[in-house]
């Protein structure tokens, strides 16, 4: 897996959108697959409740028929956490402090979770030699 190419993705966005604190990529089950994480962080904790999160979420979206779900955001008075879906088998986790501009987040994250996407892609493909 291209560990690099996560990591830059992650790093861009946070210079991208002022206010990040924290960045991860994870398997849809939960499993951490690359973190950009503050020491005070478990990456793989978060990795866990960020999908147990989204598969919540997921799980809502089908249920009301609001389609695909792309985002869900948790606001708690020091900041946020936004999760985005990575296609249908990972997910991205977003930290930020009180000033975290969400709506720039939001815009700045599709081509970030395009790219993010392309990098599991090719490393899924890789891995069953295709």
């Amino acid at each position: 897996m291209d560990r690099e190419a996560l990591a830059l993705e992650m790093r861009g966005l946070r210079e991208q959108v002022t206010g990040i604190t924290d960045t991860a990529v994870a398997a849809a089950d939960g499993l951490l697959i690359a973190a950009d994480t503050a020491d005070s962080i478990d990456p793989e904790g978060l990795a866990a409740l960020a999908a147990a999160g989204l598969g919540l979420a997921r799980r809502t979206a089908q249920a009301t028929a609001r389609g695909t779900l792309r985002q869900t955001v948790t606001y708690g008075s020091h900041g946020c956490a936004a999760f985005y879906a990575v296609g249908d088998t990972a997910l991205m986790v977003v930290l930020g402090d009180e000033g975290m501009d969400v709506d720039r987040l939001h815009r700045a994250s599709g081509p970030a979770l395009d790219r993010i996407g392309s990098i599991l892609t090719h490393q899924n493909k890789t891995a069953e030699g295709v």
